[in-house]
């Protein structure tokens, strides 16, 4: 069984990469390119929610495909990776986050009494659980937190915002810009998912001098490095729903 990792941009998927030992394949996909090495195939499937669908569809579609020394296999896991944006000064710039819940936080409608998400208005659905045991053993290998993690499809600039964002997501930890969109395509695939987020900048006016991406990158890189060894396994428990 084999792990697909989607991140938005390249930079982030060699972050992912540099974990794993090994030679590494480049398989050629629709508009896209997987980085393999191991169980793990990596892809950047460009910014926002919906790239990341559709690059996550097409992934999932190929059924992994064989290259080289490796086999072809069917994907067990689908895991959204990068960096991304803190709520809280729980967890501080180049801390780790494992998502507990994956939301769509700004799928719905504008009303006269506020924003109405996607589900109240009777349609598809707003918010994906990834397995929570393994959530926890990810967590506990990679010293990460554990908390829902909000998509935007734009990236919170205010104070006003993220306050407005916590309000309606309360104990919410981060924001990022693909999450959602590789559930919705994982689900669709019937394979789990799970959304790894290191920190890079906290929630709210943008200050890029403030930002710590290399910082990020690297946290990133070890944190595949301490959670391959789960990510491979996962599907050897019995007790993953618990």
């Amino acid at each position: 069984m084999r792990v697909l990792v989607v991140t938005a941009v390249p930079v982030e998927r060699d972050a992912v990469t540099r974990a794993f030992g090994g030679p590494e394949e480049c398989l050629a996909l629709p508009g896209a390119e997987l980085h393999r090495r191991g169980a793990f195939d990596v892809l950047a499937g460009g910014a926002g929610p919906a790239a990341a669908a559709a690059a996550t569809a097409f992934a999932l579609a190929s059924g992994a495909p064989a290259s080289g020394a490796s086999a072809s296999a069917p994907y067990a896991l689908v895991v959204s990776a990068g960096i991304g944006g803190a709520f809280t000064p729980v967890t501080p710039l180049g801390s780790l986050i494992v998502a507990d819940g994956i939301v769509a936080a700004d799928l719905g409608a504008e009303t006269a009494d506020g924003f109405l998400p996607v589900t109240a208005l009777g349609f598809g659905r707003d918010r994906f659980t990834p397995p929570p045991a393994l959530v926890r053993e990810v967590a506990a290998a990679t010293g990460a937190a554990a908390g829902p993690v909000l998509t935007v499809s734009t990236v919170t600039g205010s104070a006003e915002r993220a306050g407005a964002l916590l309000a309606a997501h309360p104990g919410a930890l981060a924001e990022a810009m693909e999450g959602f969109g590789v559930a919705e395509a994982a689900a669709r695939a019937d394979v789990p998912v799970l959304e790894v987020r290191a920190v890079s900048n906290a929630v709210g006016p943008r200050d890029r001098d403030a930002w710590r991406i290399g910082d990020a990158l690297a946290a990133l890189t070890d944190a595949f490095g301490k959670a391959a060894p789960v990510l491979e396994g996962w599907n050897s428990h019995e007790d993953l729903e618990g």
